[in-house]
């Protein structure tokens, strides 16, 4: 009971003199680290580096793990790997280490939300399930006219590094909008459309093509790029074949052929604004299947 006394008194003595020996300058340093630290997160949780981070965070419980257990030979990769961390870092973060310091360059102190709304919060969820229902009534209109479209329906993972390779407009979505996005010879035909939070963020965006060797040949480059784009994030991407005007979707590097507006509207709903988002690729498919089952 004496030991667990004398700790006690020692804390509070080493507490005591913290404060005593604690100033405004000490205040205004954590202050300054936690802004720089809050700024960080949200500049790059707008890109894909949030993903990197994620692994970046995984790598360092393995290390921990591998230490505690005393594993030589991984204890001696992990070794080579930290010694040239810097230089690793840089080269997977280089778009947003680049996109990070042209924001700050833009940025403006009144356009901070320390605080979540959740009246916002509530808002873009309504905003959203009006984009995915104009949008999928479009579709049905490019389907059977053989209008060519290619939308991204963002999720988690955030596409600004994507966006910025198109032009940004920043629009509430409407019928009209996604049809003069999308017509024939406009210059903003060509390419993807991002939408975000149920807005237009962007169009004429351009996605990476996916490498798989194994896609069907007679895929055009639109379902080339869907595939590509959710290959590469949690994307869910919709897309309008120019020559069948069969609808699809892409997800988790599965594209879905042949399916209807409301089917297509089923899935986004689900994979977009439900509680519990679709997470696992069959889920899709089964909603494709009970969809095409009720058509019959």
């Amino acid at each position: 009971m004496s030991e667990l006394w004398t700790d006690v008194s020692v804390f509070f003595e080493r507490a005591g003199g913290v404060i005593a020996n604690f100033h405004i300058s000490d205040l205004l340093d954590i202050l300054f680290v936690t802004l720089i630290i809050y700024g960080l997160i949200r500049l790059l949780r707008e890109t894909r580096g949030v993903q990197l981070l994620k692994g970046l965070f995984w790598i360092v419980v393995a290390w921990g793990v591998v230490n505690l257990l005393k594993m030589n030979a991984s204890i001696y990769i992990f070794r080579q790997g930290f010694d040239n961390l810097v230089i690793i870092l840089v080269l997977l973060f280089q778009p947003e280490v680049r996109g990070m310091f042209e924001r700050v360059g833009r940025s403006n102190v009144t356009n901070l939300h320390i605080f979540p709304q959740s009246d916002r919060v509530q808002q873009e969820r309504e905003e959203a399930a009006s984009a995915i229902r104009l949008i999928c009534e479009a579709f049905r209109q490019f389907s059977e006219e053989g209008i060519g479209a290619l939308v991204v329906f963002e999720r988690v993972t955030m596409l600004g590094e994507i966006v910025h390779t198109g032009t940004v407009i920043d629009a509430k979505v409407s019928r009209e909008l996604i049809s003069n996005v999308f017509f024939p010879k406009t210059p903003l035909h060509d390419g993807a459309a991002i939408i975000r939070k149920g807005m237009l963020k962007a169009a004429s965006c351009i996605l990476p093509l996916s490498q798989n060797q194994d896609i069907d040949p007679t895929l055009g480059t639109r379902h080339r790029a869907a595939l590509g784009m959710s290959e590469q994030s949690d994307a869910m991407i919709a897309v309008v074949s120019e020559e069948t005007g069969a609808i699809s979707l892409a997800y988790k590097g599965v594209l879905t052929q042949g399916i209807s507006s409301d089917a297509l509207a089923t899935a986004l709903n689900e994979g977009l604004l439900s509680q519990e988002p679709v997470t696992k690729k069959y889920k899709l498919r089964n909603l494709f299947t009970s969809h095409k089952e009720d058509d019959r």
